[in-house]
């Protein structure tokens, strides 16, 4: 069944091409596609376009429909092209030729730009719930290995001092900013497109400010042809923003692949979290951060993926936009995931102790030494230039003990001030608001 089908069907190859992918990434949109149809009967009804006892009878078997999907009992029969199509066949077996109203005034066009936002924003609550857990885990080892000392690098060379409490709260804070960015994401995909039909708007006296109070969105895409051309670019900006969670992780897993490696030794994991080599019997490798530093390196690409994709589209519908879905939609659980995952491996974590007393990082407290004179009342130039000069000489003295106190430091990591922060991008989200517009669609 195909909605736009007339009196002849498409050459079989040219169905196969053009579908592609497309009902396995609907399946995604499925619950999303009924809630749309759910908003939409009741403002067809409200401005006549359906009779009460029309909406009545609709709204129930859309129920229906969305608890076998919650219950997944759902699929798409092999002859329906799409969930839109999908949902109406159900509808029109059950009802008749009540369950064909349902398509007045709106395209499938504004039916997947309302499904696919409806979807984005449920992702990007569930990632951020799934950070959310994983920031806590940093800040907590943040605060359990602050006296950890390690080596810090710049260039890849020996630096000047850190500490595993400055590691973990740098990731930590990190986080805030992914999820300020996830923050902005939501604020776009969380204005609705429905009404906007083909991109150019209905001749029908619809009411889209209703549609946009029953599905719990913050706002209208006004313009129905930006509406259109919004598609594409909400995907672009939601990807952007997951790459930012993805960069946190993979810059994550390459830090502790090289804390792990016997020459830095800084790190290590149960046996049972790590995995083992076939010919050399004292491995110990990090696959779990490996992948996840691959994952999200795919992930990382996302918006390169999307932007090429939509290159020099002009305004309005394109069937290019179709296979959007198959490269963003997989992304979040992936990410989901990877976050499960690194969770696992750091709440798992050792910590070496003493790693700066080794002989071996001893020019790590140069910078220390250069300011102890500079304390002292001399230049910081010529102090620079009389540690150098011990350096090269070979007769560098130094000492490990560390009074690092300004905001942000080892001695002061301001985990506290991180967590505010946090919570601050957090309660900028209107989750609750949209789960009480979306249960009370749903009659619960």
């Amino acid at each position: 069944m195909k909605l736009w089908q007339k009196d002849k069907a498409s050459l079989k190859e040219v169905e196969k091409f053009t579908v592609g992918n497309d009902r396995e990434m609907d399946l995604y949109l499925a619950a999303f596609d009924v809630l749309g149809s759910l908003a939409h009967t009741t403002m067809l009804e409200s401005v006549g376009l359906l009779t009460k006892e029309d909406l009545i009878v609709l709204k129930e078997e859309l129920k229906n429909i969305y608890h076998q999907i919650e219950n997944g009992d759902f699929q798409l029969q092999d002859d329906v092209e799409d969930i839109h199509s999908q949902v109406e066949l159900l509808l029109t077996k059950k009802l008749g030729d009540t369950g064909k109203k349902i398509h007045s005034a709106r395209s499938r066009n504004d039916q997947v730009l309302v499904d696919v936002k409806l979807f984005l924003r449920n992702e990007i609550e569930e990632l951020v719930k799934e950070i959310q857990p994983f920031f806590q885990l940093l800040i907590q080892q943040s605060e359990k290995f602050k006296t950890h000392l390690l080596p810090g690098y710049t260039h890849l060379q020996l630096a000047m001092p850190s500490s595993f409490g400055l590691w973990f709260g740098a990731y930590a804070e990190s986080l805030v900013d992914d999820t300020i960015t996830l923050q902005s994401a939501y604020k776009i995909v969380n204005k609705n497109p429905l009404g906007s039909a083909a991109g150019y708007g209905s001749s029908f006296p619809i009411n889209r400010t209703l549609t946009t109070q029953l599905l719990g969105f913050a706002d209208l895409n006004y313009n129905v042809v930006y509406a259109q051309m919004g598609r594409g670019k909400a995907e672009r900006i939601t990807a952007q923003a997951l790459a930012n969670v993805a960069d946190t992780l993979a810059k994550l897993s390459m830090d502790m692949c090289l804390y792990l490696n016997q020459n830095f030794d800084f790190v290590s994991f149960p046996t049972e979290l790590t995995t083992g080599s076939s010919i050399m019997p004292h491995k110990k490798n990090p696959d779990v951060f490996e992948l996840i530093r691959s994952k999200c390196n795919c992930i990382k690409a996302l918006p390169n993926e999307i932007t090429m994709m939509t290159t020099n589209l002009p305004s309005g519908y394109h069937r290019d936009l179709q296979l959007l879905k198959e490269h963003l939609f997989p992304a979040f659980q992936t990410l989901k995931d990877c976050l499960q995952m690194a969770a696992l491996m750091l709440s798992n974590i050792s910590v070496k102790e003493n790693i700066l007393t080794d002989e071996k990082y001893k020019y790590a407290f140069s910078v220390e030494e250069v300011n102890k004179l500079v304390l002292q009342g001399i230049p910081f130039r010529d102090a620079y230039k009389k540690i150098g000069l011990d350096i090269e000489a070979g007769k560098f003295n130094y000492n490990t003990n560390l009074n690092h106190t300004h905001e942000g430091s080892i001695g002061n990591l301001c985990n506290d001030k991180i967590e505010i922060n946090m919570q601050q991008a957090l309660s900028a989200f209107e989750f609750n608001r949209v789960h009480t517009a979306i249960d009370a669609l749903l009659g619960k």
